[in-house]
């Protein structure tokens, strides 16, 4: 078990309420009208993103989803990233050419993700084959949900990297819905980790909302995968404490299923194991939380200034930078 600094868990504990307050902000703008498009909130599954974007390598590449913004802060976008793309400003990494996390950049080892989100795995094996070919240390990361499983491309990505021995993580959100969907619905066999190791894929279940669980478990897979172990996944159990987005009111969740899940966020988890193990004053506390709001409201202050991209340069950068 890798164990960490005080600092380090510092770092963890500033990214997760970090995640959690760029989703509550992108939630304001949306309802003050000034995002283009809807709002994917991460709200309750913080842990998953923050955790294994920690453990990984700097050489590494993560194919991150909707829902994993705490991925990519870690991997060196800011706040303010977010709120110029989901406000469609011209200072936003796509320009103002896309929406909500629908962006990257490969010098930062992050591939913009799609809404197909069963994709990722395959695009991800893919990055994962030319790191074997040129045997680089570099391990490949897909991120999908719950329902991503249940896609074509899934499955095809799944059975590349089991015959092909790739070092493909694949970090299984189980948030419980898909949409509208739960997971007894779509599958028959009762978790994710199933449906990996029919490959012949080593796969674990950790617990979701415990940011410590998710570290340990991705930083122990790919310390294999670097040795030449093959693909892994560790699924996630987690849950999607709001709808499929902003526009959705989850109805059909019952609401003891939020209630349970509720008493499990995984900020206060952490923050409970913090003061148990005595890792973090108050005063420490406060200054993270006060540098938080600091960076959030120069940002939001940076998106809003921003302008609108000139409709006249629309054809610019969708093919190339030229």
């Amino acid at each position: 078990m890798t164990k960490l600094t005080r600092q380090q868990l510092h770092d963890l504990y500033y990214y997760l309420r970090l995640n959690r307050r760029v989703d509550e902000q992108l939630v304001s703008l949306y309802r003050q009208g000034k995002v283009v498009g809807g709002v994917y909130s991460g709200l309750g599954q913080e842990a998953i993103s923050v955790g294994s974007a920690y453990a990984l390598e700097p050489q590494d590449f993560i194919s991150p989803v909707i829902r994993n913004a705490g991925a990519m802060i870690i991997r060196g976008f800011r706040p303010r990233d977010l709120f110029l793309q989901y406000m469609g400003r011209r200072d936003g990494p796509t320009g103002g050419r896309d929406a909500n996390t629908h962006f990257g950049d490969l010098a930062r080892g992050v591939v913009a993700p799609i809404s197909m989100l069963g994709e990722t795995v395959s695009v991800a094996a893919g990055i994962a084959l030319a790191a074997k070919i040129k045997k680089e240390k570099r391990v490949a990361v897909a991120y999908v949900g719950d329902g991503a499983t249940s896609t074509g491309p899934f499955h095809e990505g799944m059975n590349l990297a089991a015959v092909q021995k790739l070092p493909l993580l694949i970090v299984g959100e189980n948030n419980g819905w898909a949409y509208s969907t739960p997971v007894e619905k779509q599958m028959a066999v009762g978790s994710m980790a199933e449906r990996a190791k029919a490959y012949g894929i080593r796969a674990v279940t950790v617990d979701g909302n415990d940011v410590l669980a998710v570290y340990q478990a991705t930083r122990a897979a790919t310390g294999r995968m670097r040795k030449g172990g093959g693909p892994e996944m560790v699924e996630c159990l987690t849950m999607r404490m709001k709808g499929h987005a902003e526009h959705d009111d989850a109805r059909y969740v019952p609401p003891k299923v939020f209630e349970k899940w509720r008493k499990r966020d995984p900020i206060l988890l952490f923050e409970k194991y913090l003061a148990a193990k005595k890792l973090m004053t108050a005063q420490q506390k406060s200054a993270i939380e006060e540098r938080i709001e600091r960076e959030i409201r120069e940002d939001v202050a940076f998106a809003e200034a921003s302008p609108f991209p000139d409709g006249a340069n629309a054809r610019g950068g969708v093919y190339s930078k030229n």
